[in-house]
């Protein structure tokens, strides 16, 4: 199992005596995709698997289900009651404890209640990763339940996050999977145009067209390219362009009209497994010149999207990793001082993954505090937007890839200005 092996090297780059993965019923899909699980295995109990930084893993399950971890290698330890279960897991913990003759090494991570230096002579604590984040900061890898973080600490563990390692094992692509998102996003940007040029038809022929048609189009143009979207797109005129989640509803949505606002934002993936999405957002107006208002504010999130994407490929240029919070702040500055800040109220962007929000780390310091560093290999979104309640809302989106040098835009030409989608 190559990827075992490679969590494994994994663990002992970053001082981990091991990587623990529990799952009740679902509780933990994080733990299925990188474990490479069948997702239509029935499985009813709770089960554990540690991956420990030296050896062979070691499974946990329950005597009715004693196949649910087929898919990966170790020796089973099966339990029938609760106090089986817990005692299985006490022994397989703390049989990870080790010798130390000096303190922890510089730079080690450490999770709540780690002791600053470890006396010589005496056991160091054994550190394993969970799905687990501290104070909830990453609520993507908030999967295991405190009473069970309590369990494993109760046996003298210290747990830390996994944050890391999932962005690792979850959120770094092969290259069919960049090939995938690539061909993705340049077919989301074609749709783009065909979408404002079905606008442009609708309004010449006079007809009525709603928020709700434009989106079921650019839905059937989705499908008509062998892409798939988990959710509908995002197609909002005006004043409903200023709510960042809007969808319009089968009855009573927006026509759209000359002098109208057109946000439109679009996602989709390919239906071959393991393909990535891409994810964009353009805004158009239906007439021949934009209004200067609107065309001020675009122009101001535009500078902020372009500030984010030069400062992450500055900083990966010279192979310096930036964390996500820190291009969010970046982005949110250029808005903030052009007087809008009040009026950006979501994070800068999100990973991109297999699930369109994928696991790796987010363009965030607004709603989360996102101190993981991005990886080569990854890919996320820039989406800053302003929004005027009442009036309308500016959001640009592009996806950012970087690799070891470099942060590829994909899905260009990017959008430098609102289209006027009446002029000749």
């Amino acid at each position: 199992m190559n990827h075992i092996s490679a969590i494994q090297q994994a663990l002992r780059e970053t001082g981990l005596d091991g990587w623990l993965f529990y799952d009740f019923r679902g509780s933990d899909p994080l733990a299925g995709r990188i474990l490479k699980l069948d997702p239509a295995r029935h499985m009813t109990r709770r089960w554990y698997y540690l991956i420990p930084a030296q050896g062979a893993p070691t499974k946990i399950l329950h005597k009715i289900e004693p196949h649910s971890l087929d898919d990966v290698p170790g020796e089973s330890r099966l339990y029938l009651s609760w106090q089986e279960q817990q005692a299985h897991l006490r022994q397989l913990l703390t049989s990870l404890g080790r010798q130390s003759e000096a303190p922890a090494a510089p730079g080690r991570a450490r999770g709540a209640g780690a002791s600053e230096h470890v006396p010589t002579g005496a056991r160091a604590p054994v550190r394993i990763a969970m799905q687990y984040s501290p104070m909830n900061a990453i609520p993507y890898i908030s999967r295991v339940d405190a009473g069970t973080i309590e369990l494993v600490r109760s046996f003298g563990v210290d747990v830390v996050t996994s944050a890391d390692l999932v962005q690792r094992f979850e959120a770094v692509w092969t290259d069919d999977q960049y090939t995938s998102h690539c061909r993705a996003a340049a077919a989301l940007r074609q749709i783009v145009d065909e979408a404002f040029a079905r606008v442009r038809h609708e309004i010449a022929c006079g007809a009525v067209f709603t928020e709700r048609d434009l989106q079921q189009d650019i839905l059937a143009r989705i499908a008509a390219r062998g892409l798939h979207t988990y959710a509908p797109p995002i197609a909002a005129v005006n004043a409903h362009a200023a709510d960042p989640h809007y969808s319009p509803s089968e009855q009573g949505s927006s026509p759209i009209r000359k002098n109208d606002l057109v946000l439109i934002d679009l996602w989709a993936k390919s239906t071959a497994p393991g393909s990535m999405y891409g994810d964009i957002t353009w805004t158009g107006y239906v007439g021949e010149t934009v209004p200067a208002c609107q065309a001020e504010v675009f122009a101001i999130v535009a500078a902020a999207r372009d500030a984010a994407i030069a400062f992450v490929t500055q900083e990966v240029g010279v192979g310096r990793f930036p964390c996500g919070g820190d291009v969010d702040d970046v982005c949110r500055r250029v808005i903030r001082d052009a007087g809008y800040g009040d009026r950006f109220i979501h994070r800068t962007g999100h990973s991109i993954g297999e699930e369109v929000h994928g696991n790796g780390a987010n363009i965030d310091n607004l709603e989360t505090q996102d101190n993981r560093r991005l990886l080569p290999r990854t890919c996320f979104s820039i989406e800053p937007g302003i929004y005027l309640p009442g009036d309308f809302g500016i959001r640009s989106e592009v996806d950012v890839y970087v690799t070891e040098r470099e942060a590829i835009v994909t899905g260009v030409p990017i959008q430098t200005a609102i289209v006027p989608i009446l002029a000749t």
